[in-house]
């Protein structure tokens, strides 16, 4: 350590002011959005309080969003459990049950627990990882047609097509779920659009025109 006494600034002479060796960051040096944290705003702003899943390749940049959320996550032996469990979770509390799971064997283990939402009419929103854009239709490892399995049991299914659209698609998912009948929604998620960088964040979600039926 120096004996030499430290010498007052030129731009504050009598030292009254504290020193400091930070400086304000910059716009550059902020956190960055990607979908996947447009994903979970999505959830915050709609509600969604507790989800059910297994983590997965497909599925981990939502992951990575849950960690920082509200939102309370309960990591499940298998995902057949994680959807029943969201099920349930919307029977007993109202609001729409939430799951999510990978790609590939992730997904299809959902596909019972969406079927039986669907046949009793609960409100049920899932998630899955889905391979990367860019590799869909190319029998990429652990690639399913998610859409394609799901369409006859859920409301409606969604292929997210984007980092910038994704928030306002999964609250769109998430309302449709609980708007006119009840019942389960899907939101296939592409690993490139969770992982790609927005500068948006969810609006206000609007059903698709014709996707529930009239309640009147």
């Amino acid at each position: 350590m120096s004996d030499t006494a430290a010498q007052p600034r030129e731009d504050d002479p009598d030292g009254s002011e504290e020193p400091t060796d930070r400086e304000a960051p910059d716009d550059a040096a902020k956190a960055v959005s990607t979908g996947a944290d447009s994903v979970v705003a999505a959830l915050e702003a709609a509600g969604a309080e507790t989800a059910f899943g297994v983590q997965g390749g497909a599925i981990m940049s939502v992951y990575d969003a849950l960690y920082t959320s509200s939102i309370t996550h309960v990591t499940m032996a298998h995902e057949q459990g994680a959807v029943h469990a969201a099920d349930a979770y919307g029977v007993v509390t109202g609001d729409p049950g939430l799951c999510l799971a990978t790609s590939g064997p992730g997904a299809t283990n959902l596909v019972t627990g969406i079927a039986d939402a669907d046949m009793d009419s609960d409100a049920m929103l899932a998630l899955t990882g889905q391979v990367p854009t860019e590799f869909v239709g190319n029998d990429a490892f652990q690639e399913t047609d998610t859409i394609g399995v799901t369409r006859p049991i859920t409301k409606h299914n969604y292929f997210a097509s984007g980092a910038d659209t994704v928030g306002d698609t999964v609250g769109e998912a998430f309302e449709l779920s609980q708007s006119g009948r009840p019942g389960p929604t899907l939101v296939d998620l592409p690993k490139d659009v969770t992982q790609d960088e927005t500068d948006e964040t969810p609006g206000t979600a609007t059903p698709p025109a014709g996707s529930a039926p009239d309640p009147n």
